[in-house]
């Protein structure tokens, strides 16, 4: 809806693994206790037994799920002390840190350039810098101005992270959310740009914000949190509600825009968050009932002087099974992104006033490639397009005709930002071996150029390729599979590699740079991405093949790109090592359960693994739909095959494995992460090491600063160099 919005996972994914996190505030005891055993902690057994649809489960740790428990930190600072005393203790692991901080602080970072009033707002990481920064531009080549830096802030003795932003269509004003240690549970604050000073007003339980301002700019739309819900619990988030914003003062008199159960004609569920959106070329609102991770959404409109007088006619647009999944709204126009009966996607247009989704006109039919998403600009609509994990981008001019936005490089657009007070458009692309950069599109000259918000890279990248190339799974299905290594590095089957997967959310795992893997690429190493069905590579068809009963294609794609690269003598199972992160931990915990022969080492960070429990967590609700149920039998069925936890058995021989998770974590419960630990720990004659690093100062990866995207990677690399054979990183006391 809002073309301002930018994805926290794609950050994420491009400077880092999905999530970095870092150990922190160990207690000397712990350390000590570790360092004197030699062994991690044992987890205690307490089986709890449930049956469901005719199976007995047995849950042998359910008593970690009660973070009042007596046993549950001590046990977490235990494992998190255990794992730093190992990989610390691997002789290249120091220098190996040392080069991947000086190939990330070396690379500054600028993104999410958004256009206000005759200003340019963005985000930097300037060189050697802690965390993204928020500048402004007086135009596109003004002088810089520094906006929000939150390393400056503390709280509670952790960083302070900026989560989301969004300026006033003036410029004069700047809304975002900050949070500490990674949680997320942002606190909205609002910037007078002119004056640099903070207005009075704070407002918390704003993680999923989404704040959209009046044309007027004298306030905004903002989705909240529920008042008196409890953080852990799984009604946390539901009943949030859209309230307005009027600037300067108190957020106790905020106006309640929508909420369940407040207009008849609006059936919003528990598990909804609804959003409302203005645009300043419009005299109308829409209003989006998300469903948590569904892309499919229903949509209404209203006047906006009806909304602001409290008496808003709410016109329903479409409901979930109209499979709108985007939309843009321009003037008395209404453009809809749909999938229904069109996989790829279609773009409709109706009226915003009196919108008819029966009679709605098809401006752009469905094509070859995927649509992923839509942007209104004065210029026109632009199109997102995606095709096997590579992005491109159209634009369906005002007078109808539709042509391909030329683009200077190959690989991601991982956001596209335009208003529709002004012309073109800005966007971010990278690729495997291009930076990050920020890319303006000029339709008056027909021409896409960089744009030097951040200096160029002094970075060699000219000796090392990035492959395109594809994997046949064991159905025929060509999997897309990215490799990336040194120029004319030896196929001999004997290099480490390290293959990453995630396969969920129709999230694509494109083309990314990250200068940290230079640091693994140098010790001869091979680095993947196996474009695993559940992800949006090829739209909805490639979603849904990976999703709920179906979810086995997705570590099946994995293991099967796996054993293409072992066929081609990238590597060997001595030398390979998959990782996935969130989603990605069913992806690589049921690869690693189907066929831990293939594996030197497996890497889950906060990964998802123990999905039959994952709905009875504070994320769990808004996750249904992606994942299912154990409320129907379908969905136990493809929750069941999903839970690396319950895959695990005691006459296998496992690889070695290192697990991570944040205790401030808001989307996977530490708890997951830790009995997945203690269950592979408990496997009789284990002769791999099985590692849970733990922090206690971060999350999901989200807020996470460069030096713990550092730490973290680090520890990854000499890991799985060791694991493979690495003789520089044989640990001292083996």
């Amino acid at each position: 809806m809002d073309s301002s919005v930018w994805s926290r996972r794609r950050l994420l994914a491009t400077f880092g693994t999905l999530p970095s996190l870092a150990l922190g505030g160990l207690p000397s005891a712990a350390v000590s206790a570790a360092t004197r055993t030699g062994l991690p902690p044992v987890a205690r057994v307490e089986p709890v037994s449930e049956t469901l649809w005719g199976e007995t489960i047995v849950d042998r740790y359910r008593w970690m799920e009660n973070p009042k428990d007596a046993q549950w930190e001590p046990f977490m600072r235990g494992q998190a002390a255990y794992a730093r005393s190992v990989l610390d203790s691997l002789p290249g692991r120091a220098a190996l840190r040392e080069r991947v901080g000086k190939l990330s602080g070396g690379l500054p970072i600028a993104l999410a350039p958004k256009a206000a009033g005759e200003r340019l707002f963005y985000e930097l990481r300037p060189e050697g810098a802690s965390q993204f920064k928020l500048y402004l531009r007086e135009g596109e080549s003004g002088a810089e101005r520094l906006l929000i830096d939150p390393t400056v802030k503390r709280e509670g003795g952790a960083h302070v992270s900026l989560d989301w932003w969004a300026p006033s269509p003036d410029g004069r004003y700047v809304v975002h959310g900050l949070s500490p240690a990674g949680s997320e549970n942002s606190v909205l604050h609002v910037l007078d740009v002119e004056t640099g000073q903070l207005l009075p007003e704070r407002i918390d339980r704003t993680q999923y914000a989404s704040p959209s301002w009046l044309p007027d700019s004298s306030g905004f739309f903002f989705n909240r949190l529920a008042e008196g819900g409890k953080l852990g619990s799984v009604d946390y988030y539901l009943d949030s509600v859209t309230w307005l914003h009027r600037l300067r003062s108190d957020p106790k008199d905020d106006v309640r825009v929508l909420a369940r159960g407040q207009y008849p004609e609006v059936a919003i569920e528990p598990s909804n968050f609804p959003f409302v959106g203005a645009d300043p070329s419009s005299n109308h609102v829409i209003a989006v009932l998300f469903g948590g991770v569904r892309r499919e959404n229903p949509v209404y409109t209203a006047r906006l002087d009806d909304v602001l007088a409290g008496r808003p006619r709410w016109l329903k647009v479409c409901d979930i099974e109209d499979e709108v999944v985007d939309s843009a709204l321009r003037g008395d126009e209404l453009y809809l992104l749909t999938t229904r009966d069109s996989p790829n996607g279609k773009l409709l247009r109706t009226s915003v006033a009196a919108p008819d989704l029966a009679r709605a006109a098809v401006v752009v039919p469905e094509g070859k490639i995927v649509v992923e998403g839509v942007s209104a600009a004065r210029d026109g609509i632009y199109l997102r397009d995606m095709d096997g994990g590579y992005g491109s981008l159209r634009r369906l001019a005002n007078d109808g005709r539709l042509a391909a936005v030329p683009l200077p490089f190959e690989g991601s657009i991982t956001t596209v930002n335009t208003t529709t007070r002004a012309e073109g458009a800005w966007l971010d692309g990278t690729g495997w071996l291009l930076p990050l950069s920020v890319f303006r599109h000029d339709p008056g000259i027909g021409q896409t150029r960089q744009v030097a918000l951040a200096p160029k890279t002094s970075l060699d990248l000219s000796k090392y390729e990035a492959v395109r190339g594809f994997a046949t799974a064991r159905d025929g299905t060509r999997v897309p599979l990215s490799i990336v290594a040194r120029k004319g590095l030896r196929r001999d089957g004997r290099n480490p590699t390290l293959v990453q997967a995630y396969g969920a959310y129709q999230i694509v795992s494109g083309p990314y740079f990250n200068p940290r893997s230079l640091a693994f690429l140098e010790q001869g190493g091979v680095l993947a991405t196996a474009h695993v069905r559940g992800g949006g590579e090829y739209g909805k068809r490639w979603w849904r093949a990976g999703q709920k009963i179906s979810k086995p294609n997705t570590w099946r794609d994995l293991i099967d790109c796996c054993e293409e690269l072992v066929r081609q003598r990238w590597t060997s199972p001595r030398q390979l090592a998959i990782q996935g992160g969130s989603a990605g931990g069913i992806t690589v915990g049921r690869a690693m359960t189907e066929r831990p022969d293939l594996f030197a080492a497996v890497i889950s960070n906060v990964g998802i693994s123990n999905a039959l429990r994952a709905e009875f967590s504070q994320n769990g609700p808004p996750n249904i739909d992606e994942f299912g149920t154990v409320t129907e039998r379908v969905g136990f069925l493809g929750l069941r095959q999903m839970d690396a936890l319950h895959a695990v058995r005691d006459d296998v021989r496992y690889p070695a494995v290192l697990l991570t998770t944040g205790m401030t974590d808001p989307r996977v419960e530490p708890w997951e992460v830790a009995k997945m630990a203690a269950r592979l720990q408990a496997v009789p004659g284990r002769v791999n090491p099985v590692l849970l690093r733990v922090t206690f100062d971060a999350g999901h990866g989200m807020g996470s600063t460069r030096e713990q995207f550092d730490a973290e990677r680090a520890d990854e690399f000499a890991f799985v160099l060791w694991r493979s054979g690495n003789p520089a990183f044989k640990p001292r006391r083996a």
